[in-house]
C-alpha cells in the first residue's frame, strides 16, 4: 500500500466529495492559507502545536518543498467550501499494511466554517474513499480530550472512542472508525436540545 490511495479524477484535481465539502489535492496557492492558520496561537491550540514564528518566505520555501516531493506514505489534501474557498486540510499518515490501519487528521482553518459541517463532511468522504480504494480496516485519529466540538464531528462520521494517549504534557482521545463502517446504514447524529 506504499502508493497513493485516494486518486484524483482524470479531469481535475478532486479526490472526494462530500455533500458540500470538497477534498482536493494541494495547491501552490494553498501555502498562504496554511502559513495564515498555522501562525495564529488560537488555531495551535487545538492542535497542541506551537505557532509558526518562521517569516512567511521561509515557511513557503520548506511548503514548497513538501508540495513538490510528496511521501506517499503520508498524504495531505486541501479542504474547500462549496464556493471554492480553502478552508482546512485533511491528511492520512502512519500506515501499518500489517496491521491495516492508518491515522487520520482534519483541520478547519477558517473559524467562520467551524460547526457548519465541513468537517465531518469532509472527513465522512475521505474515510469512505479510504476503505474504498484500499485493503486497509481501521482508520484512528487523536483529538485533544477537552476538544468536545471536534469529538461530536468524529462520532457523527461513525468515529468510537477506543482509548486515550499522552503526549507533550497533554491528553488525547483515540477514536477509530472500522471498515464495516460502510455497510452500515448512516443515522444523522442529533445535537443535543437545550431548553430555553
Amino acid at each position: 500500500m506504499g502508493e497513493q490511495v485516494l486518486k484524483p479524477t482524470p479531469s481535475d484535481d478532486v479526490v472526494a466529495r462530500g455533500r458540500r465539502a470538497i477534498v482536493r489535492r494541494k495547491r501552490a496557492g494553498d501555502a498562504e492559507d496554511e502559513y495564515r492558520w498555522r501562525s495564529d496561537p488560537d488555531l495551535a491550540q487545538f492542535d497542541a502545536s506551537r505557532p509558526v514564528q518562521a517569516p512567511y518566505e521561509s515557511y513557503e520555501r520548506n511548503w514548497s518543498f513538501d508540495f513538490r516531493f510528496t511521501d506517499m506514505s503520508r498524504r495531505s489534501f486541501a479542504i474547500e467550501d462549496e464556493h471554492g474557498r480553502h478552508i482546512g486540510n485533511v491528511m492520512y499518515y502512519n500506515i501499518d499494511t500489517g496491521r491495516g490501519e492508518a491515522e487520520i487528521g482534519i483541520s478547519i482553518g477558517e473559524p467562520r466554517c467551524w460547526s457548519q459541517g465541513y468537517g465531518s463532511d469532509a472527513l465522512e468522504a475521505v474515510v469512505r474513499g479510504l476503505f474504498t480504494a484500499s485493503d486497509l480496516d481501521r482508520l484512528y485519529l487523536h483529538t485533544l480530550d477537552w476538544n468536545a466540538r471536534a469529538q461530536q464531528a468524529f462520532r457523527k462520521v461513525g468515529f468510537e472512542i477506543s482509548g486515550t494517549s499522552w503526549r507533550d504534557g497533554h491528553t488525547f482521545v483515540v477514536m477509530e472508525v472500522r471498515r464495516g463502517w460502510l455497510e452500515q446504514p448512516r443515522v444523522p447524529v442529533e445535537r443535543p436540545r437545550v431548553a430555553v
